[in-house]
């Protein structure tokens, strides 16, 4: 992926990057344990690409990230069968002094 980004020169904005945060139930426990918060991001981005948007975005110091491709999931309705769309998860963790606010 790194490859097809440098090929075609795209350079995407930290607002492009993140595209949500992930709230759930294991998420807010992973935020207040270990510092460690969900986003869905863009299929495109790398590690660097998440971890300066976060910096910029959100003014923190990042110390690690971590990613995740997830597959769609197969839906059905009546008598057609879709797919719904894959998407891309990363896991940011912050330096200790740092929090995210998202209430």
């Amino acid at each position: 992926m790194a490859a097809e980004i440098e090929r075609h020169n795209l350079r995407l904005a930290p607002h492009q990057i993140i595209i949500r945060p992930l709230v759930t139930e294991k998420g807010m426990h992973k935020a207040n344990r270990n510092n460690a918060y969900a986003f869905e991001v863009n299929r495109l981005a790398v590690k660097d690409d998440i971890r300066r948007a976060v910096e910029e975005l959100f003014d923190v110091k990042v110390t690690a990230v971590r990613t995740q491709n997830r597959k769609g999931k197969p839906r059905r309705t009546k008598m057609r069968l879709s797919v719904t769309k894959s998407w891309k998860k990363a896991i940011v963790t912050l330096d200790k002094e740092d929090r995210i606010n998202f209430f």
